[in-house]
């Protein structure tokens, strides 16, 4: 696994870094206004207990089990992204991110010294979680690792963060498991493990139910080490393989969780003004005119992009003819595919594209055209950041779809929802929108993955999850082609399609 093939989140515009140091006064942790002299005995205990701790000698390794949580961590956001680091300790896990800018916080003064003598790189504050909005400025990634319990006020937390969240911003929590508390209990007794103050313990639920109230949705949650400690032979197999099994993620000794937020009040999404429709086109010539017929306005500025694929009939020769006689009110272009196979043509397509949005749309006619502006308006309403079709939720007409396509497509729905811990009822519906510049941070994260899916589903699919885009189903009527022949083999295609989802569950759950 190499983090530094990922490509960090284009950032909306931000204003230069402030002098931190001189925004936030060393002297003291100045309350919020929902404080009471409980929250400040509460900091200050905190405070204490890590100041003693940085006044003893630190361990010069850490134990396995945080190597193994800084790794995942490290995988789950790119290089040179800008990065706040909550409760950040010596500083360790935010210089393992490698940020472009990096910022660390802490309540122990102690801890900020030692951090910022082992990263002068960094910055580093002595600051309530509470009072991050108090930097005046946007991080691409928020991560809070092990010291959720050690937060006085969680709602006020959470709040407070959306002042440094921009449209792309992702908050990664990570935190002990309740079910292994006695455990922990004991490791600490027995001085397995280093001591922590008194701290809550906070299962998943309650934290997605209070960044849900604070204005974040949370994309993806999974488990990881139930088997803490390194124990030749076995832990790198049971916190591999057997962790990830269905049913087995709520034994892990911690949790993480992935969450962005819908209301950022830091540099929000301009709403997109064009929108390009790419329509890959094999042996579709009965379909071209109609299709072009009922794609309603959906942007100010909109084009088609036909691309032709090596078709037995006459479809290049009925594209340059529509495309020749068209006065309608779209940009129409139509290529020929200079590869093989529906994937390349998707993206061949949105190479030629230049709208802030990218939709694909099948020539088939299977999928309404009258539907798009469904797609449109969730992604530009920031419901979703990759809208995918779902062809499982509506009555389709009878010859639409055979039984064998519908029960391997119900079947796959639940391998990627196992897989991506995103819910999928359909995988395989040819009609998906997302952003231009996801896109291209999808297609710049390939290599992770390899060109291995000719068909464009499942790498769109896979590199959003990989980037922690929010993956949002959008029910669409499914209908019968009047023209032609389907192209998908159930067999030969089926067999490809399992083959890839072996594939990328190495890349993206066995970690």
């Amino acid at each position: 696994m190499n983090p530094a093939t990922l490509t960090p989140p284009a950032s909306p515009s931000l204003r230069p870094p402030p002098d931190l140091a001189a925004l936030v006064r060393e002297a003291s942790v100045p309350p919020t206004a929902r404080d009471t002299a409980d929250a400040e005995r509460w900091r200050r205990s905190v405070a204490d207990f890590y100041d003693r701790m940085a006044a003893a000698k630190l361990p010069s390794r850490e134990h396995y089990y945080y190597r193994r949580l800084r790794r995942r961590l490290a995988d789950m956001v790119p290089p040179r992204s800008r990065v706040l680091d909550l409760g950040c300790g010596t500083g360790e896990l935010l210089s393992a991110l490698r940020p472009a800018v990096g910022v660390g916080v802490d309540l122990s003064t102690g801890m900020i010294r030692e951090a910022r003598r082992r990263h002068p790189h960094l910055r580093f504050l002595r600051l309530a979680a509470e009072e991050v909005h108090r930097l005046h400025d946007t991080f691409d990634y928020v991560v809070i690792s092990q010291t959720l319990g050690e937060i006085y006020d969680l709602q006020a937390l959470f709040q407070a963060l959306q002042r440094v969240c921009h449209a792309r911003t992702r908050v990664l929590v990570a935190h002990d498991s309740r079910l292994w508390q006695p455990a922990l209990k004991l490791a600490e007794w027995t001085r397995l493990k280093r001591p922590t103050p008194e701290r809550n313990w906070i299962p998943s639920e309650e934290v997605a139910h209070l960044l849900r109230l604070a204005g974040f949705e949370t994309v993806r949650v999974f488990g990881m080490t139930p088997c803490p400690l390194p124990v030749p032979g076995l832990g790198g197999l049971v916190n591999r393989w057997v962790a990830n099994l269905p049913g087995m993620h709520h034994l892990g000794l911690n949790y993480v969780l992935v969450a962005r937020s819908v209301r950022p009040e830091g540099a929000p999404r301009r709403p997109p003004r064009s929108v390009s429709i790419v329509v890959p086109a094999r042996n579709e010539a009965g379909h071209i005119r109609l299709l072009l017929e009922r794609i309603p306005r959906i942007a100010p500025q909109q084009e088609i992009i036909f691309v032709e694929g090596g078709s037995s009939d006459d479809t290049w020769a009925v594209l340059r003819d529509v495309v020749g006689a068209y006065s309608g009110p779209f940009e129409l272009k139509c290529l020929q595919q200079r590869g093989r196979g529906k994937g390349n043509a998707v993206r061949e397509g949105f190479a030629a594209a230049t709208g802030d949005v990218l939709i694909i749309l099948d020539a088939d006619l299977s999928v309404p055209p009258e539907e798009l502006p469904g797609f449109f308006a969730c992604l530009a309403s920031g419901a979703g950041e990759l809208i995918n079709g779902s062809r499982m939720v509506y009555l389709m007409d009878r010859r639409a779809m055979r039984f064998l396509n519908l029960l391997a497509n119900k079947c796959f729905g639940w391998v990627f929802t196992y897989l991506l811990s995103q819910r999928f009822r359909d995988t395989l519906c040819g009609t998906k929108a997302l952003w231009r510049d996801d896109y291209e941070r999808i297609a710049a994260n390939r290599a992770y993955f390899g060109d291995f899916d000719p068909f464009g589903d499942f790498d769109l699919l896979f590199g959003a999850a990989r980037l922690n885009l929010k993956i949002i189903d959008l029910p669409v009527h499914y209908k019968a082609r009047v023209y032609g022949e389907t192209n998908i083999s159930r067999f030969r295609h089926g067999w490809m399609l399992l083959r890839m989802c072996l594939l990328a569950a190495r890349k993206v759950k066995f970690l």
